[in-house]
């Protein structure tokens, strides 16, 4: 059996064109039908992708419509136009199923129909459904197949029309009250409630005794219920009682009466009608209107508790959903300021079951709305929101705002993909927006609160973001906080890791992005530095151009030398220079002539090394007094010989005979020899031949032995000569330096008149080395 329950029925008249949509079952399953008319045929057609699945049903017309179509929607397909070079477009669009016929047969006109493919019809029919057609068995016909017309001649039924009480046909005369009293019906559904009035009354005042007079004063009380004219209903209503008492419409006209005099305040009255209601037709849905009704009237007496026990009764007790969502709306209201876990309640079983109540309720509903907002219930009023925003389109003032709070309180949920949803949807509708600030620092800050997750955690969240929301604000922002997590959890060197991502980062929006790096490189850097880690140090402080706190100076001072980095050496020892303390200015004094020495620049060296002698010649015991040495050392290397005989006075006067200085005077020793100054070579040969036999060691011989040996011959001192080189007989020498030495010896000997003892010399010459020179001399000198 066919069963149709019509819960919706939307239609459009523009001119010749005419759209409406119904919604109904069949077998308890649900479809909906969309029927497209005109007195012009049109062309209808469906759109299927490759497995032959209709995607999309487009109709064309060849004028446009005299006013603007709305989109329209419901749950099986979506319904929107367009117009491409003057031909108007109308498109369906699915969302599960869909089926298009062509409506070309009136059934009460003909008597045939068969199956006909037409490309043009003035008239559609399009069906939306899960996954049965409806209604229609839809078998595919084999190719070979005839499509003969069907007759239905043979199975017409007599028919006489309308039968008065007694059977016999009743013989009306066309009138005006029938075309009248449809539109009252049309104009109410229409909610054009004065204009309705207006017919409703036209038709009673010119058909005084027309048969629609109990619907006509019906449609009146209803009328005057919708316009609030609560004494006209109430003296309707009497009228109607009196007139029409047994007519099927009594129990919604008592509720309306009883509702109209709880209004005017007479509760009495009101109470007298409603129990009439609720005893006469209990299972009546306007008895469960009643008890909405009633309970309206103790809430506005204050009897919240009573009037909460009959808003209950009508939404446990109906099966009817408007009575259901005013009834929850009511509690919801009720219990706001009481419990707002409890008014969520029912405001969520209005969501599931009729969510568009809230934009029949628009005002009332935005009142709740803000009310769930100051309570921080930010889920519920956001979802109001977004019903009261499908009930509008972007052209309502309200729309914006109300966009953009959504969003907002979207944010301060736990919801947070909804909430981006919503904050972008607002971003990319309202680019230029006034509430563009707000949304799209929610939308920053969205995934950003404060949570007890450890920094591990935390870092775990933020790099899923970027990985999620790449070239997004969301991915920004994580990076940036990413960064300063890092960088307070001491995870320096990580963050400069990450430091092209922080780069990239809007300057304007992130304005401290360079201070993060920056502050990053220092720690890296005094980390560093305590660890004495002296290459990691250099190359922060070349890429990052730090300059860290005087406390640090003496460990970056030690770092950069060691790394070879003298201009950072220097630039340290310069800023120290001026030190009020004397200590840490003699300090830097010795450390910039350190600098200058080992870059060359031997002028500064000279003259940084007098301002600091200046300041420490008094002090015998100074840390600094190596600046001696290196005066002397930069003479040396600028050749300067009387100042290096002068500086090394100096050294000797400060240090006395010291290991460390022998080379300095094995140089002086040298300028001696080449200015053949005798003197200044015995001197200071005496000096290292000391420092040599006090240490033990023979790091200048026979050098030293050699030159010091000829100044004594020089000066004809044999006795000190013969010494000298006699002291080469204990130290390790090559052939060639020892065959020289004993012939040095074996000549020395032979001026103080020991002829044997310099044969023997003469002859360990030869010994030692035949082929050489001195070999040679030492034979020749036997010879004689």
């Amino acid at each position: 059996m066919l069963k149709w329950i019509l819960f919706a029925l939307l239609s459009t008249n523009l001119l010749a064109l005419e759209i409406s949509m119904d919604s109904a079952k069949d077998n308890f399953t649900r479809y909906s039908s969309l029927h497209l008319s005109d007195k012009k045929e049109f062309v209808c057609q469906e759109m299927k992708d490759d497995f032959l699945v209709v995607t999309e049903i487009i109709c064309a017309f060849s004028k446009r419509p005299s006013q603007e179509i709305k989109k329209l929607q419901n749950d099986f397909f979506k319904v929107d136009t367009f117009i491409q070079k003057d031909t108007f477009f109308i498109t369906i669009k699915p969302f599960y199923k869909i089926k298009l016929t062509a409506d070309i047969f009136d059934l009460s006109k003909e008597n045939s129909v068969y199956a006909a493919d037409v490309v043009k019809s003035n008239s559609w029919i399009i069906l939306g459904y899960r996954d049965k057609l409806p209604l229609i068995n839809n078998r595919k016909r084999p190719d070979i197949s005839l499509n003969l017309p069907f007759y239905m001649d043979k199975d017409k039924l007599p028919y006489v029309g309308s039968l008065d009480i007694k059977g016999n046909p009743v013989h009306i005369k066309k009138v005006g009250d029938v075309k009248d009293y449809l539109k009252v019906k049309k104009y109410y559904k229409e909610k054009k409630y004065e204009l309705c009035m207006d017919v409703a009354d036209d038709i009673l005042q010119g058909y005084p005794n027309t048969l629609f007079k109990a619907e006509l004063i019906y449609y009146k009380i209803k009328l005057y219920a919708k316009l609030k004219d609560y004494d006209n209903v109430i003296s309707n209503a009497k009228d109607f009682f009196k007139d029409y008492s047994a007519s099927d419409n009594i129990p919604e006209v008592l509720a309306l009466v009883a509702q109209a005099y709880a209004e005017v305040g007479i509760n009495i009255d009101a109470d007298y009608f409603f129990d009439r209601l609720f005893s006469e037709h209990p299972n009546s849905v306007f008895t469960q209107w009643g008890y909405i009704y009633k309970g309206e009237m103790l809430e506005a007496s204050g009897g919240t508790s009573e009037a909460l026990k009959f808003y209950k009764k009508a939404l446990y007790g109906t099966s009817d959903i408007d009575v259901a969502a005013t009834a929850a709306f009511n509690i919801a209201n009720l219990r706001q300021s009481k419990s707002v876990s409890d008014a969520t309640k029912y405001v969520d079983k209005i969501l599931k079951a009729k969510p568009s109540y809230f934009g029949e309720k628009y005002k009332e509903s935005k009142t709740m709305m803000y009310l769930f907002k100051e309570e921080e219930a930010y889920d519920t009023a956001a979802n109001i929101a977004k019903a009261l925003l499908d009930s509008i389109d972007p052209t309502y003032d309200d729309y914006e705002i109300l966009l953009s709070e959504r969003a907002l309180w979207l944010a301060e949920t736990k919801n947070k993909l909804i909430a981006l949803e919503a904050l972008n949807k607002y971003l990319k509708q309202f680019p230029d927006g006034d509430y563009l600030d707000k949304v799209q620092s929610a939308k920053d800050a969205l995934f950003f609160e404060t949570s007890e997750l450890n920094t591990t955690a935390k870092l775990a969240e933020y790099d899923k973001l970027i990985e999620e929301y790449p070239n997004d604000s969301i991915g920004n922002r994580a990076i940036y906080e990413k960064a300063k997590l890092m960088l307070a959890s001491g995870m320096d060197i990580q963050v400069l890791d990450f430091k092209d991502d922080i780069f990239d980062l809007d300057a304007e929006t992130y304005a401290d992005k360079d201070e993060i790096i920056k502050d990053a490189a220092v720690g890296v850097m005094k980390n560093s530095l305590k660890n004495k880690e002296c290459n990691e140090v250099l190359i922060v402080s070349r890429e990052y151009n730090i300059t860290l706190s005087d406390e640090w100076d003496d460990d970056l001072y030690e770092c950069a030398m060691k790394g070879g980095d003298y201009q950072l050496s220097k630039s340290t020892c310069s800023r120290n220079l001026k030190s009020d303390d004397l200590e840490q200015r003699k300090k830097w004094l010795y450390r910039y002539i350190k600098v200058d020495f080992a870059t060359g620049n031997y002028s500064d060296v000279i003259d940084a090394s007098k301002d600091l002698i200046a300041l420490i010649e008094d002090d015998k015991n100074s840390k600094y007094i190596d600046v001696y040495r290196y005066i002397f050392d930069t003479y040396n290397r600028l050749e300067k010989k009387d100042e290096m005989i002068q500086a090394m006075s100096k050294i000797e006067q400060q240090f006395g005979l010291d290991s460390k200085d022998i080379e300095r005077y094995i140089s002086v020793m040298s300028i001696g020899s080449e200015q053949n100054d005798d003197n200044i070579v015995i001197d200071y040969g005496k000096k290292v031949m000391d420092i040599q036999e006090r240490t033990n060691g023979t790091a200048q011989s026979p050098y030293v032995e050699f030159t010091l040996y000829q100044s004594y011959i020089n000066k004809e001192n044999y006795t000190q000569a013969l010494e000298v080189i006699s002291a080469l007989d204990k130290i390790d020498l090559s052939k060639s330096e020892r065959a020289r030495q004993k012939y040095f010896k074996g000549a020395t000997l032979d001026k103080l008149w020991r002829n044997d003892e310099a044969n023997k010399a003469y002859q360990e010459a030869i010994d030692a080395d035949a082929d050489s020179a001195w070999a040679k001399l030492a034979l020749s000198a036997q010879e004689i």
